[in-house]
This record gives C-alpha cells, sequence and structure tokens, in this order.
C-alpha cells in the first residue's frame, strides 16, 4: 500500500518559493496528524464497545457497545479516506514531474 506510506511523495520545485513549500510541508504534517487523530478516535470506540459488551449486569448497554464498534470501523474509513484525498490532491498540485530524456 504506497498510498497509506508517511513522508514525503515529492520533490521541491525550483521554482517554488520557501513559503510555498513550507506551507506544503505544513499541510502533509497536518494531514497525517488528522489521520493518527482519525485512527486514535477509532480505538477508543472499539474500547468503550468492547467495554460495553461486557458488562453483563446492564444488558441495554450492549446495543451501544454494538453501535460504537460500528462507528469506529465508520471513523477508520472515513480517516482513510480523507487521509488519502488530501495526499493525492497535494501530489497532483505540487509534485514535480521526473525529467524524461528525448
Amino acid at each position: 500500500m504506497q498510498l497509506l506510506r508517511f513522508g514525503r511523495d515529492f520533490e521541491r520545485d525550483e521554482d517554488m518559493i520557501l513559503r510555498d513549500y513550507l506551507s506544503v510541508e505544513r499541510t502533509r504534517l497536518s494531514n497525517e496528524r488528522t489521520l493518527l487523530s482519525y485512527i486514535r478516535t477509532s480505538l477508543y470506540l472499539i474500547l468503550g464497545g468492547i467495554t460495553f459488551i461486557q458488562l453483563d449486569d446492564f444488558y441495554n448497554l450492549q446495543y451501544l457497545g454494538i453501535l460504537s464498534l460500528f462507528l469506529s470501523v465508520i471513523f477508520l474509513i472515513i480517516g482513510i479516506y480523507r487521509f488519502l484525498l488530501l495526499k493525492k490532491s497535494l501530489k497532483r498540485f505540487h509534485h514535480r514531474p521526473r525529467d524524461t530524456e528525448e
């Protein structure tokens, strides 16, 4: 899965000034940080869901646990989708094409 690889996927274009290059780097790092937030939220929902399911005395809370597990999967999918979408747009606008020999 090369799309989920963290790090720089583009090289600095010589026509880009430093301010623009740093702006792209901040956006890339912010995108990674947002993905990690989605993953963290998903893990918290999984832990809460498992806890609610294991409560034997409160049978009605098991439905809340199942809902929490379902929402954790949705959060993870949304986070990965948004990460890939922004990463793709960053590559499209700021990726320097490879020099081709003619």
